[in-house]
């Protein structure tokens, strides 16, 4: 057993069992659906069919970071026990959480000076943090020491790709990322945006795509461009949906036709609550280790 925890939060978008099997700690951020609020916890307060069924019926949802009394509190859990901490936050570029991170970091060390608290900005999101987090799981059971562990993290996390599409624009319309009129014009002519996570960990819009056929091949055609080692990558894949696991299907089956030599199957996951509120249902993301972003 290593002498320092592994620790994300649950916008990892990976299953509960995941976590565990691979002793990989997290910290909950949280939401609002028709005015109650709830924990993002991987689907334990609410299933994720319910809720993205709720989306699809109207309901408004709003999202919440995790504040600062809640990382010290979760931190000191693990310094009481006389561990390190390697933390890594959902990317910066799509929330603010990292800074409540620091703060408590910060905080804490001055009461435990012979501790070590890594804190780093993913710029990832979803189940592409989920990815990172299970290499990073991969080296530390290699033998990793923490701090070996942090420059690696910071060295290899821009090599983690995400691109992704959605089939409803509605959720990019409300969230600013299209305009309402743009919008409109898209839904009519059957536009899927594809978009992918830029190097400062932001969502961008890259393509106008119209018909989802089309979309669901130019998104495996963005992972034979990026990927690792081209058609021989040996590496993992995940994939995470909202709501449409047909489409995340079809996406998996191309990619494990284009990539025989994968690691395993293409891992299907579900978008959790907090970046599904913000992308709604229809939205299908995938990642893969590739070239390092540069834009």
């Amino acid at each position: 057993m290593s002498d320092y925890i592994l620790s994300c939060s649950s916008t990892v978008d990976l299953r509960e069992e995941q976590l565990k099997e691979r002793d990989i700690h997290y910290i909950c951020f949280h939401f609002e659906l028709a005015g109650k609020q709830y924990m993002d916890d991987l689907g334990k307060s609410i299933p994720l069919s319910d809720f993205y069924e709720a989306m699809a019926q109207g309901a408004d949802t709003k999202t919440s970071q995790i504040n600062v009394e809640e990382y010290e509190c979760y931190f000191e859990g693990f310094l009481k026990q006389g561990k390190d901490i390697l933390h890594l936050t959902l990317s910066s570029g799509i929330s603010g959480t990292i800074n409540s991170a620091l703060i408590a970091r910060d905080t804490l060390l001055e009461k435990y000076p012979d501790r070590k608290i890594y804190v780093v900005d993913s710029l990832a999101a979803s189940s592409g943090y989920g990815l990172l987090m299970d290499k990073l799981a991969d080296l530390r059971d290699g033998g990793m020491g923490v701090e070996e562990l942090y420059h690696w993290t910071e060295d290899n996390k821009l090599k983690l790709q995400h691109w992704f599409f959605t089939t409803d624009l509605t959720y990019l319309i409300r969230g600013g990322r299209v305009s309402k009129a743009a919008g409109i014009v898209g839904s009519v002519l059957n536009i899927c945006p594809l978009l992918n996570v830029d190097y400062m960990g932001r969502l961008i819009n890259r393509a106008k795509i119209r018909t989802k056929r089309k979309v669901i091949q130019a998104t495996v055609d963005k992972m034979k461009e990026h990927v690792q080692d081209g058609a021989d990558y040996s590496g993992k894949c995940y994939i995470s949906q909202s709501a449409c696991m047909g489409d995340a299907k079809a996406v998996a089956e191309l990619v494990e036709q284009a990539f025989p030599k994968l690691q395993g199957k293409v891992e299907i996951n579900d978008i959790g609550t907090t970046i599904g509120s913000h992308t709604g249902p229809g939205t299908v993301a995938l990642f893969f280790w590739g070239d390092e972003r540069k834009d």
